[in-house]
């Protein structure tokens, strides 16, 4: 099986990658997606969190509330190593796990999107590389419409590798400024040449 890692900067087309991609019969796992799923009211993961940063982080029905421990974590890089430490060895088991069902089904290819690819050493699990990117002010436009202040952006985008870092380290690089079905088209041939 050829399996590929997706990554690239906040606001820079990862989701819209992996719906493309799932699209042409790709199996996708979406660490974010994931990450969202281990810290769900009753999970382990939660558990950790809470101990680490408070009961004010957990709403009145048990959810985890996303807001308020992104506001802490992006504004103290400790809080959000310690807040790494807990997720991401969780996130990577259920990932490797579901590319091991891949192999086991007989899958040609699959994708795994991983926004740290490089900053946590995952790419030794792939078989390529893929990065997508865009232009500054397109990131910028793209998380405004997310509802975030320049600050937010600013704290997200510092928490990751610089975008030019990623590329250079890539295999394949998908340039998401054009209309989407250029998007695709460049990941279908990727695809057919990987």
């Amino acid at each position: 099986m050829k399996l590929f890692g997706l990554t690239g900067g906040i606001g820079m087309g990862k989701s819209t990658s992996a719906r493309f991609l799932a699209g042409l019969g790709l199996p996708v796992a979406d660490t974010d997606a994931i990450a969202r799923e281990i810290v769900q009211p009753g999970q382990e993961a939660l558990e950790e969190v809470k101990r680490r940063f408070g009961d004010g982080i957990v709403g009145s029905g048990g959810e985890l509330k996303r807001d308020e421990l992104a506001r802490r974590v992006f504004a103290d890089a400790k809080a959000r190593r310690d807040l790494e430490r807990i997720l991401h060895p969780r996130i990577r088991r259920i990932w490797l796990s579901q590319v091991e069902q891949w192999r086991e089904e007989g899958k040609l290819m699959g994708a795994v999107i991983i926004p740290l690819l490089f900053e946590t050493g995952a790419e030794k699990h792939f078989d390529a590389t893929i990065c997508v990117t865009c232009g500054e002010a397109t990131q910028r436009a793209r998380l405004l419409e997310r509802g975030w202040t320049i600050e937010q952006i600013r704290q997200r985008i510092d928490a990751q590798w610089p975008i030019e870092k990623k590329l250079l380290l890539s295999n394949y690089v998908i340039w998401t400024e054009g209309d989407l079905d250029v998007h695709r088209e460049q990941l279908e041939r990727v695809l057919t040449t990987a």
